[in-house]
């Protein structure tokens, strides 16, 4: 009897790290060749508002792309409706205005469906 726990126990071990290997919890990102630096260093927001940003990473809007206007409260939304923004050099964001945290590797998902980023020296990258 213990023999065949034992051979249950080990072949239940082997199973669940090569499940492991197969379906992982998690999706490590890198920065690979599908990033390209944004020529127009604009992004779609919400309801087809194109935001950008300027050497001072203060945010800009504009509804058709040629009249630009500061943002009064430096926020967008991504695909998921969080509000992101820029705060202490770092981005940031939000789902209730309220409280923020550090944005993972800079980078976000537009309503689009397009991925943007941020590199150190504000630069807007895109991937899609």
């Amino acid at each position: 009897m213990k023999k065949i726990l034992a051979l249950m126990v080990v072949a239940l071990v082997v199973f669940n790290v090569a499940q492991a290997h197969r379906f992982p919890l998690y999706k490590k990102t890198t920065v690979s060749d599908d990033w390209k630096k944004s020529s127009e260093g604009t992004w779609e927001g919400k309801d087809m508002v194109w935001y950008k940003l300027d050497k001072q990473a203060k945010l800009w809007w504009s509804k058709d792309g040629k009249k630009w206007e500061a943002s009064k409260d430096q926020t967008w939304q991504d695909k998921d409706g969080k509000w992101l923004k820029v705060h202490d050099k770092k981005l940031v964001w939000s789902t209730d205005g309220k409280t923020w945290a550090d944005v993972p590797e800079w980078s976000w998902a537009s309503p689009n469906g397009k991925w943007y980023k941020f590199d150190k020296d504000w630069s807007l990258w895109v991937k899609g």
